[in-house]
């Protein structure tokens, strides 16, 4: 065999190793029986999936606006992730612009339902997972930041790590903004729902020590006075957490860099607690 076909043979085997060796990205339809409807979201299994054991979940939510199909179009890198950190990756979809509640206004919209619920026991009965707390955690941006802390601090027994980018941790200085009065109803004649829904708000409902918690939100970003304010408030009430700022804005650069902080941060959580 000349030097030039074994060159040959050797990129073949690469590029097929390569191929064989990858991530893979399905969009899958899950239904919602509190819905009643179904919903498309994404599910990215890491290279080892079909050889290997059971493995973890991070839930990465959208922000408003976007779809399930925001991550993988916009941070491609979150298809590597599933690799590096040798875990599964779904996101969901949020209707646009749900803030992942479940809506006392509009009985149509219970994506705190779904996402809690519906959706992880779809995924662990499709997939080779964790089927626990200890194997499952959640995070997100802007109102996906808003919504994996509010998910997760409402269902610590569903996940047991807990981040947000940019998040919206505090949606009471924003009445008139992102479509949240639709389904909350106006802050002026609902001041209680918005007081019972916003993150900062919830931090009571935290069993000390008993969730992993990772904030990041960038200097410039309109979100963060309310991500300081929070990061202050766990403080004073000794709430184990991390905290990562930077300069940076509300934008898919920050995001795509955030991202691997997060996913980072919850792999340590798993390995600790596997």
């Amino acid at each position: 065999m000349t030097t030039k076909r074994i060159f040959q043979v050797l990129i073949l085997f690469l590029f097929i190793h390569q191929t064989v060796r990858a991530s893979k990205v399905d969009t899958v339809e899950t239904y919602s029986a509190s819905m009643k409807k179904t919903i498309k979201a994404v599910v990215i299994t890491p290279d080892s999936y079909a050889n290997g054991p059971e493995f973890p979940v991070v839930y990465l939510l959208h922000g408003h606006g976007g779809n399930y199909a925001d991550w993988v179009k916009k941070a491609p890198s979150v298809q590597k992730a599933a690799d590096t950190y040798q875990s599964i990756i779904v996101c969901p979809d949020g209707n646009v612009s749900s803030w992942y509640f479940d809506s006392p206004v509009d009985p149509s919209s219970r994506y705190e339902t779904y996402v809690s619920g519906e959706l992880v026991a779809w995924v662990d009965g499709h997939y080779k997972t964790i089927k626990n707390r200890s194997g499952r955690a959640i995070t997100g941006l802007s109102m996906g930041g808003h919504g994996a802390l509010y998910l997760g601090f409402r269902h610590q027994d569903v996940f047991g790590a807990a981040g947000s980018m940019s998040g919206g941790v505090d949606i009471r200085p924003f009445p008139n903004n992102w479509n949240m009065a639709k389904w909350l109803g106006t802050y002026a004649q609902n001041p209680e729902r918005w007081e019972q829904n916003t993150v900062i708000n919830l931090l009571h409902l935290l069993t000390p020590n008993s969730q992993a918690l990772i904030i990041d939100c960038g200097t410039e970003d309109f979100f963060f006075r309310v991500n300081s304010n929070l990061h202050q408030k766990m403080l004073d009430l000794n709430i184990a957490h991390d905290f990562i700022t930077r300069p940076g804005a509300h934008n898919w650069t920050y995001w795509n860099n955030a991202l691997n902080y997060q996913l980072l941060f919850m792999r340590a959580y798993f390995d600790k607690r596997g």
